[in-house]
């Protein structure tokens, strides 16, 4: 397989050579002052791993992350071993087994070649031409023929991590840009767009290699012209290009020709007017009038590039309403689905009958809490009111003691005047002491009368009665 184009590194590049060898010990980790540590890194690994296992991990936990962050720390996402020997270079020597290295990462999958890493992607990268390692050294085709193991200086291999890293940004920084609602891009327009993320054009390759491979993007051919097509948000992968998506990006790319056209001849018919101005104060009329109709001609042409240029905008205009009207269309018909779903065994009749329904419960309950309430309730309550009352009185007549006196009636005579009880007139007045026993005791009787008043003439007076007076209890 051969190009014609040069096969193009980013890896490291010139950025290894233009740096001097102190300024990049500030990169590396402490170990790297120790002169007793770094000769044992620097040295050979064995033959085989299980001949010492400890001296075989120790190097490679060493020389594989830090093949990692120095790579990361310069931008590349590739590297290969000629290059590691000029970074890694320290008083004069270089480590002896970075191959033994390389190889260990591409078994575990960290790295890998990269004419399999592109190869690996189904996207017809042949047709490319962009800055890919399409013809492989032929040392490294010899090598391999002859099943040699040792890997070639210039063999470029892809730190898997560090691409997969390129991708993101690279993906990120689309979205976040003025043409993410374009979903068709040029390469050159993307390479423009994402210079601060690739740098160059192997880079930004391999980047859209993994953006590919986790059908994010599709890259594609298009009368010559390579043009990439992003996935849009909220759809998990990339479409096919369609003849829609090329039609509208032919249509864009007419407006903005057109567009840079229509400013090219209004800066010349500018360039007129002021050079028909100079030339007047010249006092050359007739070669002011030439420039003065040069510039009506160049407006005449700005005008009918405008016109189409309106026309072209209309028309993407259109296709972006149509769009979003196929997107409310579909949202429409899902709606719709759905409402015939969830209103599948409902009908107007059925709905009449369940609110008869409720009407009927509705009325059967008021009926139930009125006679919880009413009459029912009291009349129950009456005939329980009367069996209380007779228990009652059945109560009080139990509790009454037994031969209760009954009191002498209240004598009708007045009292003779200042209310004092003197005189045998008014104690025959008083009616006979009773023969039957009143069962309580003298003490008893003195509270009793003490309480009794008479009112004849609306003056209350007590009696009081001497002791000597005092009626004796029949015998």
């Amino acid at each position: 397989m051969h190009s014609s184009k040069p096969v193009s590194y980013f890896c490291f590049g010139d950025m290894s050579t233009q740096s001097t060898e102190e300024g990049m010990h500030a990169e590396f980790p402490p170990d790297w002052a120790d002169d007793e540590r770094m000769s044992f890194l620097f040295s050979a690994f064995k033959e085989n791993r299980e001949v010492d296992t400890t001296d075989w991990d120790s190097k490679m936990d060493f020389w594989s992350p830090l093949i990692v962050s120095t790579c990361r720390r310069r931008g590349a996402v590739c590297v290969n071993l000629k290059e590691l020997n000029q970074i890694f270079r320290r008083k004069g020597n270089v480590p002896l087994g970075l191959g033994t290295v390389i190889q260990g990462m591409a078994r575990c999958g960290k790295v890998q070649k990269e004419s399999e890493f592109a190869a690996n992607v189904d996207s017809g990268w042949l047709s490319w031409g962009v800055g890919l390692l399409l013809v492989r050294p032929l040392k490294w085709t010899l090598s391999t023929l002859l099943g040699s193991s040792r890997v070639p200086l210039e063999e470029s291999f892809v730190v898997i991590e560090l691409v997969k890293e390129k991708a993101a940004e690279l993906l990120a920084a689309y979205r976040s840009s003025p043409l993410a609602d374009r979903a068709l891009l040029s390469f050159q327009e993307l390479r423009t767009l994402c210079a601060h993320v690739c740098p160059d054009e192997t880079t930004l390759c391999l980047a859209l290699l993994q953006l590919q491979r986790e059908k994010q993007v599709m890259v594609s051919l298009h009368e010559g012209e390579k043009i990439v097509k992003f996935s849009q948000p909220g759809d998990g992968r990339v479409s096919p290009v369609s003849d829609v998506d090329l039609g509208i990006y032919q249509l864009q790319r007419s407006e903005k020709l057109l567009g840079e056209r229509v400013e090219e001849l209004g800066q010349e018919a500018e360039r007129c007017r002021e050079e028909a101005r100079a030339l007047l104060r010249e006092g050359k009329k007739s070669q002011a009038l030439r420039c003065l109709r040069g510039r009506k001609r160049v407006e005449k042409r700005a005008d009918r590039l405008y016109a189409q240029l309106e026309t072209v905008k209309g028309i993407l205009d259109r296709i972006a309403h149509s769009q979003t009207d196929r997107l409310v269309m579909q949202a429409y018909q899902a709606g719709v689905a759905a409402l015939r779903l969830s209103l599948k065994d409902v009908t107007v009749e059925r709905a009449e009958s369940l609110v008869d329904q409720i009407q009927e419960l509705c009325d059967s309950q008021d009926e139930v809490n009125q006679t919880l309430a009413g009459a029912a309730l009291d009349s129950s309550i009456g005939g329980d009111t009367e069996e209380l009352e007779e228990e009652l009185k059945s109560l009080l007549d139990e509790s009454a003691p037994d031969g209760q006196p009954t009191l002498p009636e209240v004598p009708s005579k007045s009292l003779q005047p200042g209310g004092t009880l003197i005189g045998d007139s008014f104690l025959n007045s008083l009616p006979s002491v009773p023969n039957s026993p009143f069962g309580i005791t003298d003490e008893e009787l003195d509270r009793e009368l003490s309480r009794l008043t008479l009112t004849d003439t609306g003056v209350s007076q007590r009696a009081h009665i001497s002791p000597l007076k005092r009626p004796e209890t029949a015998q």
